[in-house]
């Protein structure tokens, strides 16, 4: 008999080569796999609730993995785990679901933040991107209140890729300033590859007045990637959190 484990985590992405095993380079699953296969004695596979790329962070991450041991939801094996571990990852908890349930597929939202700088900073090097200028922040929360009028995200996607629909919906979408920071931080129901940071990238050109928001709106509406902005730098993104439904969930009494 084996059991299913959804297991929470949180990585700094900066040296690895994103969440998805690769030849020849780090990768978080790979070492998640690793030191899961080490402390239960098991060949354990995990799969991730999506795939960050190369650089991308995860303050919040969901993966599965099943295994013939029936007690691995104990704290203490969630702390024993984290030992075998760098500081890189961090292992938050393990919850026992459903045999079906699955990390990527289940995910009923997911919610991620983009952390821009306006002043040159060493300690945040890592973790936001430096932008040197002065953003309307007001006008790109009024640039991000038109992405709910829409659903096809085709212009904000990288080309070429599988999928088959570049529709999403979105439920949240909004910046804050604090201090010398700026964050965006979106949540929909899934993301296109690439789609935070070219949105990211789209938005600032209005927040310093290369577009007005009737040519943003055209950029979505063209459903071309060409039409849009730069993609910003990776190190800024995080994904901040992956929601279920709560049946997935086998609660103990």
């Amino acid at each position: 008999m084996t059991q299913r484990y959804f297991i929470e985590l949180a990585y700094k992405g900066t040296h690895f080569h994103g969440w998805q095993v690769q030849p020849n380079a780090a990768s978080v699953q790979e070492c998640l796999e690793k030191a899961l296969s080490t402390v239960t004695r098991e060949v354990i596979s995990v799969t991730g609730a999506g795939r960050t790329d190369t650089g991308v962070h995860a303050s919040y991450f969901v993966a599965h993995f099943d295994s013939e041991k029936l007690t691995l939801d104990h704290p203490d094996f969630a702390h024993k785990l984290n030992s075998f571990l760098n500081m890189d990852i961090v292992i938050f908890g393990i919850s026992k679901v459903n045999a079906e349930a699955h990390a990527r597929f289940d995910a009923i939202s997911r919610t991620y933040q983009y952390h821009i700088n306006l002043r040159k900073d060493p300690f945040s090097l890592e973790t936001s991107w430096y932008f040197f200028g002065k953003p309307d922040v007001e006008s790109m929360n009024e640039a991000s209140r038109i992405l709910f009028e829409y659903t096809d995200f085709t212009s904000f996607s990288k080309l070429h890729t599988d999928v088959k629909t570049n529709n999403c919906k979105i439920y949240r979408a909004e910046w804050f300033q604090k201090d010398s920071e700026i964050i965006f931080t979106v949540k929909a129901d899934r993301f296109l590859r690439n789609m935070v940071r070219a949105l990211v990238g789209t938005i600032l050109e209005v927040g310093i007045g290369k577009l007005n928001l009737d040519e943003f709106r055209k950029v979505i509406e063209l459903k071309d990637r060409g039409a849009a902005g730069l993609s910003v730098p990776a190190h800024g993104l995080f994904l901040t959190d992956v929601e279920y439904p709560e049946h997935l969930f086998k609660r103990t009494s």
